[in-house]
């Protein structure tokens, strides 16, 4: 995974969203950097080390270290000095015993479905209506998955797309985000799954879907990369993928991988009711696998359709809470969230933009969380900290409406930090 172990200035050619949120690193690497910023940048085909263990990084500096850098040797040294940083920089990165490497922020994996969008490009209009629309990768669990490496976090996708253009250019676009995609499988006999949205006037969507069926549903048991799963701090999911077999058997088996391994299960049900046969059915299936869940992040309509309650009343979102709950979130759109925990409950206020399309939001939010709880668990016990990062999260949803598509409209970190600087206190 590419996540930097220094901050954004450090390293020339590499995007600030890698670098920021970063943690710190080994001393060897500390020092490396150092020396490096004392002479200049290191150029970004020299960054690759950062990534590399220490036999890749010799045979690296052989082929461009020593070679193809050689003219701008006075940059960074002897070429003893050079191995000395490369190998420093290596060094901080490679795996300890739970494939974490030293000073990599910890890993979150997300399970489930990866799709296109098809957005309307003029809103409040029919599908029919529609003059044109625009082509955007989408698909909740993917979303979060990229959102939380925008945001400077360490994230993995698993899923199956279709062996065809869509599938290969939905993979490319985990990679492109820094996003782990060794958990991606290709289904030749299947499409890559395709969602038309429509856009209301105020940016509320409503979708129609093609996948009938699609690769994402094709997913089995013994397919799923098992190792990637144990390495989760975080295994987060959805329900869409619980709708028929054999995704549904992969996905209950990944979630148990996840908890015994340690993982904190995070669950954003993602009611999509014209996927499922009815209405029953799908409370049904959201229930079946509620109870397993450390945090649970719904929306106020979720609330109405699980509980028939009003969404708006502490009551109803408490009926949600189980003996296991660490954290249940209440997403409220413009409006902010709630929270509930055992021993606290409060809400915290949203930002009001000019929302273009509402597709991504959910998922942005739910990065800004995953991205701050995966560094420290101990923040759903601690009501300030809880609620500097659900400002955060908020933020992040609220940026996220101001551009069309899911993906496409993910902000970075710094595009977040500004925007709530900027906010009157």
């Amino acid at each position: 995974m590419a996540i930097l172990v220094s901050v954004a200035t450090m390293v020339s050619g590499l995007g600030a969203a890698q670098a920021s949120h970063c943690c710190g690193c080994a001393s060897s690497a500390q020092s490396a950097l150092s020396y490096s910023t004392s002479t200049s940048p290191i150029p970004a085909p020299f960054a690759k080390t950062l990534f590399m263990s220490d036999a890749a990084v010799d045979k690296w500096t052989k082929g461009h270290l020593f070679s193809g850098m050689h003219k701008r040797s006075d940059r960074f040294g002897s070429k003893s000095r050079r191995r000395e940083l490369a190998k420093g920089i290596a060094r901080a990165s490679s795996p300890n015993s739970n494939g974490q490497a030293a000073g990599e922020p910890p890993l979150i994996v997300c399970f489930g479905e990866m799709l296109i969008d098809f957005v309307p490009t003029v809103g409040g209009l029919s599908l029919a209506e529609a003059p044109a629309f625009k082509k955007a990768p989408g698909g909740a669990p993917a979303n979060v998955a990229v959102g939380i490496s925008r945001l400077g976090g360490r994230s993995a996708f698993i899923g199956k797309v279709g062996d065809d253009e869509f599938g290969y250019m939905l993979a490319n676009i985990l990679k492109e985000n820094n996003v782990e995609a060794k958990g991606v499988l290709f289904d030749p006999g299947a499409r890559t799954a395709l969602a038309f949205v429509t856009l209301r006037q105020d940016g509320e969507r409503e979708f129609m879907f093609y996948r009938n069926p699609s690769a994402d549903m094709l997913l089995q048991e013994n397919e799923l990369d098992t190792d990637l799963i144990k390495n989760a701090t975080i295994f987060h999911y959805g329900s869409i993928s619980l709708i028929t077999e054999p995704c549904r058997s992969a996905h209950l088996a990944a979630m148990k991988i996840a908890k015994e391994g340690g993982a904190l299960l995070s669950y954003d049900p993602n009611l999509r009711l014209p996927l499922w046969s009815s209405a029953e059915a799908a409370r049904t299936g959201i229930f079946d696998i509620w109870d397993q869940a450390d945090l649970i992040k719904i929306s106020e309509e979720e609330i109405s359709f699980l509980t028939g309650g009003d969404p708006y009343s502490d009551e109803a979102a408490r009926k949600l809470m189980h003996v296991g709950l660490k954290l249940l979130l209440v997403t409220e759109g413009q409006n902010g969230c709630r929270y509930y925990t055992k021993d606290f409950s409060g809400r915290v206020d949203g930002y009001k933009v000019n929302s273009i399309d509402t597709t991504g939001a959910g998922d942005a939010f739910v990065a800004g969380v995953l991205t701050h709880l995966v560094r420290d668990f101990s923040l759903m016990q601690v009501e300030k900290q809880l609620r500097e990062t659900l400002l955060y999260a908020n933020a992040c949803g609220a940026i996220a409406t101001t551009e069309r598509g899911a993906i496409p409209a993910l902000p970075l970190h710094e595009v977040v930090s500004r925007f709530i600087s900027k906010v009157p206190s």
